[in-house]
Order: C-alpha cells, then sequence, then structure tokens
C-alpha cells in the first residue's frame, strides 16, 4: 500500500479540490502501483477529516453496478462512497452548478434502512427484509478527477464521484413493487435523453445493496439502520449546464426534478 503520509496527501488533495471545485491530476498517474485497497484507505481519510469538520453521515452510495455506467467509464467493477447530509435535496431543489465539478446526472432507486445490514453472506431476501421503504432518486456526479484516463483506483479515491442526491416523493414499500420493472425517463430541458430500467443494476437493485454490506463487511464496516443507499443507476450518466431543468419520470413512482442555477 501506499505510505500513511501519501494517502494523507492525497485526501488532502481531494478535500482541497471539494471547496474550490476543481480537478486534480489523475491519482493512478502519478502513483501507477496504487491499489484498491490503497483508493478506499484514501477515501476513508477524507470522510474522517469531514466528519471531524462535523459533517454527517446519510448514507451510502454504490456506483457503477449496471452495464450501462460500465460501459460508460470503461470500469468494469463497482464501487461505493459515503453521502453527508448536508448534500440530500428534495426534489425540486435549485442547485447551484458551481458547487461540483464535471457535472452529470443518473437515475436510480434509494433504499431506506429500517434495520442494520450487515455482511458477509448478505442476501437480495436479506436487503428487502431490512429496508423501510424504497424511494426514486437522482445522483449528481461530481468528479474531482481528471476523467480521461481515470481507473477505479481513481473513481474511488474521490468518494465515487459522489456530489448530492436528490430525493423523490413516492414511497413504495419492498415487495409491493417488482422493484426491477422501475423503469425511468431522463430528460433535459423538456428533451429525452436516457431511458433505463432498473433491474439493469445487476439483475436487482437489491442485490447492489448486499454487495455493499459484504464489500463493507471487509473494511470492517455495515450499514446502520435510517441509511440511505443509492443502488446504483440504470442510465448512462447526463451532462448537465447552468440553467438546465432536469426531470426523471418513474411512471407511478412520480417524477424527480431539480434545476441547476
Amino acid at each position: 500500500m501506499l505510505a500513511p503520509e501519501t494517502l494523507t496527501a492525497i485526501a488532502d488533495e481531494l478535500a482541497q479540490a471539494e471547496r474550490d471545485h476543481s480537478v486534480i491530476p489523475r491519482i493512478t498517474a502519478r502513483y501507477p502501483d496504487a491499489t484498491v485497497e490503497d483508493s478506499y484507505a484514501i477515501q476513508g481519510v477524507w470522510r474522517d477529516q469531514a466528519l471531524a469538520d462535523g459533517r454527517r453521515i446519510a448514507g451510502r452510495k454504490i456506483g457503477l453496478t449496471s452495464k450501462a455506467m460500465q460501459a460508460a467509464t470503461g470500469i468494469t467493477e463497482p464501487d461505493y462512497g459515503v453521502m453527508f447530509e448536508d448534500t440530500v435535496f428534495a426534489s425540486g431543489s435549485e442547485l447551484r452548478h458551481a458547487d461540483y465539478s464535471n457535472v452529470r446526472i443518473e437515475v436510480e432507486l434509494a433504499f431506506v434502512l429500517a434495520r442494520p445490514l450487515e455482511g458477509p453472506g448478505c442476501t437480495l431476501e436479506d436487503v428487502m427484509a431490512a429496508t423501510e421503504y424504497v424511494v426514486p432518486a437522482l445522483e449528481v456526479l461530481n468528479s474531482h478527477i481528471e476523467l480521461e484516463g481515470r481507473t477505479i483506483v481513481d473513481t474511488i479515491s474521490d468518494n465515487a464521484a459522489y456530489g448530492a442526491m436528490v430525493l423523490g416523493d413516492t414511497r413504495v414499500t419492498p415487495g409491493d413493487v417488482d422493484l426491477r420493472w422501475v423503469a425511468a425517463l431522463l430528460s433535459r430541458n423538456g428533451e429525452i435523453e436516457e431511458t433505463g430500467v432498473a433491474a439493469g443494476v445487476l439483475g436487482h437493485p437489491a442485490i447492489g445493496v448486499a454487495w455493499l454490506a459484504d464489500k463493507l463487511a471487509q473494511h470492517g464496516d455495515s450499514l446502520a439502520a435510517g441509511e440511505i443507499i443509492l443502488a446504483g443507476s440504470f442510465t448512462r450518466p447526463m451532462w448537465v449546464h447552468p440553467g438546465d431543468d432536469v426531470v426523471a419520470d418513474y411512471g407511478d413512482l412520480g417524477v424527480v426534478e431539480c434545476r441547476f442555477v
């Protein structure tokens, strides 16, 4: 692994990039021997610094769980990051485009846990039993590392490129809806740009949450009751710009929308 002082220095760079809304050179270009374990260690240092500054965890995000996202990024394994309470918005919110870097939108489902969820050996059934409700959501991607040539190590280090989450209003109880068949139409300024079905996330979005519980167990962590889990996008990321209106129509599950100013 990279030396502890190197991990801390990179985490400091990423924290400064978040404050400046800027982009830093690829970690893997500077440290070609950096591993996935290094990247989660960098993310962990960054997370702990944020917690020390008073931020509070709202939940976790899972990324790169669908073929669409893997094809769009060239990365072939899932990853995860942390979401803080100050990054959660209600549908209809206005978001400042300048607060983010390389700004894109993804369509997802969010699982809100009624009780803790731990690995290893977590199953789809375990996730469904632990979930209080599922709600449609948008994820705002916020990349602080240059995109060209990036690897899974770069993405994980950058908190899995998470920026913000916009939550819908329609809550469904697991089992009341076949979550595999939840579909969405993603529009920018009234024009449909992307469509997708939630089964694109590993065959069932709850499988992504089970993957996360098992992955966290490898790092001595688990999911707590009340956490919000973004299960992964089932569309490709859509670029957004200042002035854009974004609407995701989930049919019976309602509409999630936001505007970038």
